[in-house]
């Protein structure tokens, strides 16, 4: 297990969603906090606030990619790949997933039941952290948030 996947696992044992996991793994990368994203992100766990709709890691993947390449203040623009570099995410996540599974609901990959959850989650986490991290570094951005 590397330090990015025992930390994962470590943030999922303390209570954290995927959603939520996906973005302290950004933050943490840029050695910065903010709990009140985290906790906003805790909105789109167990597949859109636990109604087993699109996976938490699916969007919680797409805001981590926003994180870095979406506008967050009047004086920012957003980056022009950030709309085909959600893309690229979803594709891949679709692929993946629907082939294994059948869906990219929650509902449908676990199907109800937390033991299949706890075997099929943290591999869903830890995939889709490192496809952002593969689609982040293949258009040149820098996850530490240096330029």
């Amino acid at each position: 297990m590397n330090d990015e996947s025992f930390r994962m696992l470590e943030l999922s044992q303390q209570g954290f969603y995927c959603s939520q996991i996906l973005l302290m793994m950004g933050l943490e990368a840029q050695n910065k906090t903010n709990p009140d994203l985290v906790r906003a992100m805790a909105g789109l766990g167990g597949g859109i606030g636990f109604c087993g709709k699109n996976c938490g890691s699916l969007t919680g993947g797409a805001c981590l990619l926003s994180f870095y390449a979406g506008k967050g203040s009047a004086q920012e623009k957003e980056d022009s790949r950030m709309r085909k570099m959600i893309e690229e995410f979803v594709d891949w996540f679709e692929k993946e997933y629907v082939s294994l599974y059948g869906s990219i609901n929650c509902d449908v990959i676990y199907g109800g039941d937390p033991v299949k959850g706890k075997k099929r989650c943290p591999q869903i986490i830890s995939m889709s952290y490192m496809k952002v991290k593969d689609i982040l570094n293949a258009n040149g951005f820098d996850m530490s948030g240096n330029k």
